[in-house]
Protein backbone atom coordinates (compact mmCIF):
# COMPACT_ATOMS: atom_id res chain seq x y z
CA UNK A 1 0.00 0.00 0.00
CA UNK A 2 1.00 3.59 -0.87
CA UNK A 3 1.77 6.19 1.45
CA UNK A 4 -1.32 7.68 0.67
CA UNK A 5 -3.21 5.10 0.45
CA UNK A 6 -2.63 4.10 4.07
CA UNK A 7 -3.49 7.26 5.42
CA UNK A 8 -6.39 7.23 3.77
CA UNK A 9 -7.17 3.84 5.24
CA UNK A 10 -5.87 4.66 8.56
CA UNK A 11 -8.38 8.23 8.40
CA UNK A 12 -11.26 6.29 6.68
CA UNK A 13 -10.76 3.53 9.79
CA UNK A 14 -10.13 6.44 12.61
CA UNK A 15 -13.37 7.96 11.38
CA UNK A 16 -16.05 4.97 10.73
CA UNK A 17 -14.71 3.40 14.14
CA UNK A 18 -14.61 6.45 16.43
CA UNK A 19 -16.79 6.72 19.82
CA UNK A 20 -17.29 10.50 19.31
CA UNK A 21 -20.25 10.60 16.68
CA UNK A 22 -18.51 12.22 13.13
CA UNK A 23 -21.07 13.34 10.91
CA UNK A 24 -21.31 15.67 7.53
CA UNK A 25 -24.36 17.45 6.37
CA UNK A 26 -24.43 19.14 3.19
CA UNK A 27 -25.34 23.05 2.95
CA UNK A 28 -28.86 22.18 3.15
CA UNK A 29 -28.44 20.55 6.72
CA UNK A 30 -28.96 16.81 5.11
CA UNK A 31 -27.29 13.91 6.68
CA UNK A 32 -24.81 12.71 4.04
CA UNK A 33 -21.93 10.73 7.03
CA UNK A 34 -22.87 8.80 10.07
CA UNK A 35 -20.40 7.16 11.44
CA UNK A 36 -20.52 4.04 14.27
CA UNK A 37 -19.99 6.50 16.88
CA UNK A 38 -23.08 8.58 15.82
CA UNK A 39 -25.20 5.52 15.64
CA UNK A 40 -24.01 4.47 19.31
CA UNK A 41 -24.87 8.14 21.01
CA UNK A 42 -28.22 9.00 19.09
CA UNK A 43 -30.01 5.75 18.62
CA UNK A 44 -30.20 5.79 14.93
CA UNK A 45 -28.09 3.68 12.52
CA UNK A 46 -26.47 4.91 9.46
CA UNK A 47 -29.39 3.56 6.80
CA UNK A 48 -31.88 5.57 8.92
CA UNK A 49 -29.67 8.75 9.13
CA UNK A 50 -28.54 9.80 5.38
CA UNK A 51 -31.13 11.78 3.50
CA UNK A 52 -32.62 12.87 6.66
CA UNK A 53 -32.37 16.69 8.00
CA UNK A 54 -30.14 17.51 11.21
CA UNK A 55 -33.55 17.85 12.64
CA UNK A 56 -33.04 13.75 13.78
CA UNK A 57 -30.88 15.21 16.69
CA UNK A 58 -31.84 18.96 17.79
CA UNK A 59 -34.54 19.11 19.95
CA UNK A 60 -37.68 20.73 18.90
CA UNK A 61 -37.37 24.13 20.48
CA UNK A 62 -33.42 24.90 19.57
CA UNK A 63 -34.45 24.39 16.40
CA UNK A 64 -35.14 27.62 15.10
CA UNK A 65 -31.67 29.33 16.41
CA UNK A 66 -29.78 26.18 14.94
CA UNK A 67 -31.24 26.63 11.42
CA UNK A 68 -30.41 30.95 11.74
CA UNK A 69 -26.94 29.86 12.86
CA UNK A 70 -26.42 26.96 10.38
CA UNK A 71 -27.42 29.43 7.33
CA UNK A 72 -24.85 32.30 8.60
CA UNK A 73 -22.53 29.27 8.42
CA UNK A 74 -22.89 28.61 5.11
CA UNK A 75 -23.16 31.98 3.91
CA UNK A 76 -20.09 33.01 5.27
CA UNK A 77 -17.85 30.09 5.43
CA UNK A 78 -16.53 29.95 8.61
CA UNK A 79 -17.76 29.60 12.27
CA UNK A 80 -16.08 30.26 15.42
CA UNK A 81 -16.95 26.80 16.78
CA UNK A 82 -14.48 25.13 13.81
CA UNK A 83 -11.45 26.18 16.90
CA UNK A 84 -13.94 26.40 19.75
CA UNK A 85 -16.27 23.98 21.55
CA UNK A 86 -19.79 24.39 21.16
CA UNK A 87 -21.96 22.97 23.71
CA UNK A 88 -25.84 22.25 22.81
CA UNK A 89 -28.17 19.40 23.86
CA UNK A 90 -29.10 16.87 21.30
CA UNK A 91 -32.06 13.76 21.32
CA UNK A 92 -31.29 10.73 21.23
CA UNK A 93 -34.15 8.31 19.35
CA UNK A 94 -35.88 7.73 22.38
CA UNK A 95 -36.68 11.40 23.24
CA UNK A 96 -34.12 11.50 25.71
CA UNK A 97 -31.92 14.98 25.86
CA UNK A 98 -28.14 14.73 25.59
CA UNK A 99 -25.64 16.84 26.60
CA UNK A 100 -22.84 17.07 24.04
CA UNK A 101 -20.06 19.26 22.96
CA UNK A 102 -18.81 19.51 19.55
CA UNK A 103 -16.79 20.92 16.80
CA UNK A 104 -17.47 22.10 13.51
CA UNK A 105 -15.30 20.87 9.88
CA UNK A 106 -16.33 23.59 7.59
CA UNK A 107 -15.76 21.63 4.32
CA UNK A 108 -15.43 23.02 0.84
CA UNK A 109 -14.89 22.62 -2.88
CA UNK A 110 -11.90 23.70 -4.56
CA UNK A 111 -12.89 26.84 -5.38
CA UNK A 112 -14.02 27.38 -1.70
CA UNK A 113 -17.71 27.26 -2.19
CA UNK A 114 -19.27 25.79 1.21
CA UNK A 115 -20.83 21.90 0.57
CA UNK A 116 -21.54 21.38 4.22
CA UNK A 117 -20.42 20.84 8.09
CA UNK A 118 -18.80 18.44 9.37
CA UNK A 119 -19.17 17.85 13.11
CA UNK A 120 -17.37 15.99 15.61
CA UNK A 121 -19.62 15.34 18.82
CA UNK A 122 -18.81 14.06 22.07
CA UNK A 123 -21.56 13.15 25.01
CA UNK A 124 -21.17 14.88 28.18
CA UNK A 125 -24.07 13.94 29.83
CA UNK A 126 -22.56 11.95 32.57
CA UNK A 127 -20.13 14.93 33.56
CA UNK A 128 -22.89 17.53 33.20
CA UNK A 129 -24.97 15.77 35.65
CA UNK A 130 -21.75 15.23 38.25
CA UNK A 131 -21.49 18.86 37.78
CA UNK A 132 -24.99 19.85 38.70
CA UNK A 133 -24.67 17.27 41.86
CA UNK A 134 -21.68 19.18 43.11
CA UNK A 135 -23.24 22.56 42.31
CA UNK A 136 -26.34 20.98 44.77
CA UNK A 137 -24.41 19.98 47.36
CA UNK A 138 -22.38 23.31 47.46
CA UNK A 139 -25.37 25.58 47.77
CA UNK A 140 -27.13 23.14 50.53
CA UNK A 141 -23.53 23.46 52.56
CA UNK A 142 -24.08 27.39 51.96
CA UNK A 143 -26.99 27.22 53.06
CA UNK A 144 -26.32 25.00 56.43
CA UNK A 145 -23.56 27.14 56.95
CA UNK A 146 -25.82 30.50 56.64
CA UNK A 147 -28.59 28.44 59.06
CA UNK A 148 -25.48 27.82 61.43
CA UNK A 149 -24.47 31.53 62.09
Amino acid sequence: MTKTATQEWLASTIIATSSDAVLFSDREGIIRFWNSGAEQMFGVTAAEALGQSLDLIIPENLRGRHWDGYGRVMASGSSRYSTNLLSAPALHRNGTRLSTEFSMVMVKDETGAMLGVAAIIRDVSARWQREKELKEQIVTLEADRAAKG
